[in-house]
């Protein structure tokens, strides 16, 4: 590592190279690291409230649903599309909208996203039909998806390449979090309004707190990788000056290296395009980010939205015929204090993933989770044929262990992964496609759920997951790429 300055002249370096740079000992000695400036941090508080939300409003679906479907007297298609509308929006946003960081700029795609949420997010608790509902549930999850990419790529772009994993996996974790928080603020309300309306309310604490992080977003800067990339290379540095403030000052100076405009083949480097996903370069890359993501959303939205029905169904702690609004509320919150208690194990699975991302490495620890969601899901199935007195060990049990298992492993990590694999140009069309990929399987779970365990019945569904468990750890395998502490830039 050279020295940033030498005499009076400034060594120019690459952005990850400022961002990594540590300082010296005035004997020589490279210091063991350099603390995250407050900037850093601002920007990864930031991207985590994305998660947040995220978890939040798709997992508070699972309390809010018996309420919509009985206000608006909703059939069962309707049903299913009230589910997966949000999940849809994902879909479409991750690879519509977060491309778009790739050509106007990480910053300003931060922040149209959270601007898109939080208006749609009023319309939504305004909402008086069932076409209005399913709108605007469709337009939150647009700005989500638009927020898979971009959120981890500010991130990722921000911070020092040693602390990459344990901070975008941090910010991660708020999805386990929102959707212990969703779950729990739908029993809060349902607790203090037995009412109709009360999904209304579920969903309206979130306006103002979305409202915040959209004025905070504001005061960031872009991602410098991505300034350099469109050659822009004195905004980068003063972009970076302001990434890296921090007292005593250092770096002192900053003066980039201009970005490589012929490639390794003597042709020009030109704006990166979705086809180079699908290049001999790339494919594998794709191939790594897409179809684990893919396998393992079918089971974690299968499983999250329709824990509070699959609990009382296996168990029968409640009527399957509400008499009532007051049975259906009674209902509603039986179920879903049995979900929190299981989403507890989110976060639990997520915080190991943080302690063991960057130790274990990426791939060994998505193919051991992908394993234990697969032992889970199992203990799970063996709970439909079991006596019943052991019916609820073998059901929490095994969804426990799914809880846990999957945030250790595949949820956290295809997250991480679909970050990482691809070169800046293509950084968020590749995240963007990876996350859309991924959120096919949520819709089509969430949508197809609620008449395949009628027609099909839980056991039969679990025993299909434990398989997509299993093939998600064998794709793993086979179309491996390590990134662990590995320098963004090294991937060019």
């Amino acid at each position: 590592m050279s020295k940033i300055v030498e005499g009076d002249k400034a060594v120019a370096k690459t952005v990850q190279d400022y961002i990594d740079e540590t300082p010296y000992w005035a004997d020589g000695t490279i210091a063991p690291f350099s603390p995250m400036t407050a900037m850093q941090w601002r920007i990864w508080f930031l991207a985590s409230a994305g998660k947040f939300f995220e978890g939040l409003v798709v997992f508070m679906t699972g309390v809010a649903l018996p309420l919509i479907v009985r206000e608006f007297n909703l059939s069962a298609f309707e049903k299913g599309a009230v589910s997966a509308a949000s999940l849809f929006g994902i879909l479409v946003g991750a690879s519509a909208l977060g491309y778009l960081a790739d050509h106007y700029g990480r910053k300003k795609m931060f922040i149209a996203e959270m601007i898109i949420f939080t208006v749609c997010l009023v319309c939504l608790v305004s909402s008086t039909t069932y076409a209005t509902l399913v709108i605007f549930l469709f337009g939150v999850g647009l700005a989500l998806g638009c927020d898979y990419p971009t959120a981890h790529m500010i991130i990722s772009e921000s911070i020092p390449s040693i602390d990459r994993g344990r901070l975008v996996l941090s910010a991660f974790a708020f999805q386990a979090i929102g959707a212990l928080f969703g779950t729990a603020i739908g029993y809060l309300i349902l607790y203090k309004n037995p009412d109709l309306g009360a999904w209304r309310w579920m969903y309206g604490t979130a306006i103002i707190p979305a409202i915040i992080v959209v004025i905070g977003r504001f005061y960031v800067p872009d991602s410098g990788h991505w300034l350099v990339s469109k050659g822009r290379i004195k905004e980068a540095e003063a972009a970076l000056k302001r990434l890296l403030h921090r007292k005593p000052k250092y770096p002192s100076v900053i003066k980039l290296a201009a970005p490589e405009t012929i490639d390794s083949n003597g042709d020009k480097i030109t704006a990166g395009t979705y086809l180079e996903l699908f290049s001999s370069k790339n494919i594998r890359a794709t191939i790594l980010a897409s179809v684990p993501w893919f396998l393992q959303d079918l089971s974690t939205y299968g499983i999250g939205i329709f824990t509070p029905t699959i609990l009382s169904s296996v168990i029968g702690a409640k009527a399957v015929y509400a008499r009532n609004v007051a049975d259906l509320i009674q209902n509603d919150m039986i179920a879903a204090k049995g979900a929190a208690f299981i989403d507890v194990l989110l976060i639990v699975g997520v915080v190991c993933a943080v302690m063991l991302a960057d130790k274990v490495g990426r791939i060994k620890l998505q193919i051991f989770g992908f394993i234990g969601c697969a032992v889970g899901l199992f203990l799970a199935t063996l709970s439909m044929s079991a006596a019943s007195e052991m019916k609820m060990a073998y059901l929490f049990s095994g969804f426990m262990l799914f809880s846990f298992m999957t945030n250790v492993g595949p949820n956290s990590i295809t997250y991480l992964i679909a970050g990482e694999v691809f070169p800046t140009k293509i950084r968020g069309k590749g995240a963007g496609l990876a996350a859309s990929i991924a959120k096919v399987g949520a819709v089509a779970t969430a949508f197809l759920f609620p008449f395949l365990l009628k027609d099909f019945g839980i056991e039969t569904i679990l025993y299909f997951l434990v398989g997509c468990s299993l093939l998600g750890a064998i794709v793993t395998w086979f179309f491996r790429i390590e990134t662990s502490g590995i320098n963004l830039e090294g991937l060019e």
